[in-house]
């Protein structure tokens, strides 16, 4: 429990959407909710938003590839907010090149990013919860993590790593009463960047059927639920998509 009695949760990339709804909907059932992203600052209306629902929320500037920007701010979470009792991976990553044109230096920036941090990150969280007993790691998927696809070697490689990365820590942290889980978000999730994407492949986003994008908020329900699971139940990959997605 935090100090004002209250658990706390860490949302590694917490972005303007799918981090975002996590962190949302963690703090509304009593959470003291601490994000972390690259640009600190970008943080601000987030917890501010939070704070005005009535909610407790802390932003970090934190570079998920930085063992040491890692580690301190676990640290620092632990010495002024309170244990952790779940931690969410969520660093995207997600690039597009034809494998001929993928640099070596875009290919170990996406590998640090999308797999590398996430190594850094569970690790660190089970360093904390293992000595507890108690605790969720959860990592971010995509469809990447279990399918290549053309143009996506870098992404495709660093994602098919994260999935092993959770795997073996589930197997590794379950006996110790962590739970690990890996989500496949396996469609195209209704942010500003998928928008732009699918607009100049001329798509009409409006047009679109509803419900067709996936809502960040319904990957927010997903984790909370994950978190809440009964360990004699738990569920170590859950892959979402909406109703109309090929597959």
């Amino acid at each position: 429990m935090s100090e004002t009695g209250k658990p706390v949760a860490l949302v590694v990339g917490a972005g303007d959407f799918i981090g975002a709804e996590v962190s949302k909907r963690f703090a509304k059932e009593g959470y003291a909710v601490c994000m972390g992203r690259r640009t600190g600052d970008q943080l601000q209306p987030l917890v501010q938003e939070i704070r005005a629902a009535g909610g407790e929320a802390h932003g970090f500037t934190l570079d998920a590839r930085s063992e040491e920007s890692i580690e301190q701010v676990f640290s620092q979470i632990e010495d002024e907010v309170g244990p952790l009792e779940a931690v969410v991976f969520n660093v995207g990553a997600n690039v597009h090149f034809p494998v001929r044109d993928t640099t070596s230096r875009v290919f170990r920036k996406v590998w640090e990013m999308a797999c590398f941090a996430g190594f850094l990150t569970g690790r660190e969280a089970a360093k904390y919860m293992v000595p507890r007993q108690r605790g969720s790691i959860f990592f971010t998927g995509a469809t990447a993590s279990i399918r290549g696809g053309k143009g996506y070697a870098a992404f495709s490689s660093a994602k098919f790593g994260l999935r092993a990365l959770a795997q073996s820590m589930a197997r590794e942290l379950g006996p110790e009463n962590i739970h690990v889980a890996h989500l496949v978000i396996d469609c195209g999730v209704d942010t500003a960047w998928v928008r732009e994407r699918l607009k100049e492949s001329g798509i009409e986003v409006d047009q679109m059927p509803s419900d067709t994008l996936m809502d960040p908020k319904s990957i927010g329900e997903a984790y909370w639920n994950l978190h809440r699971q009964s360990r004699d139940a738990w569920t170590f990959e859950l892959d979402l998509r909406p109703y109309g997605e090929k597959w």
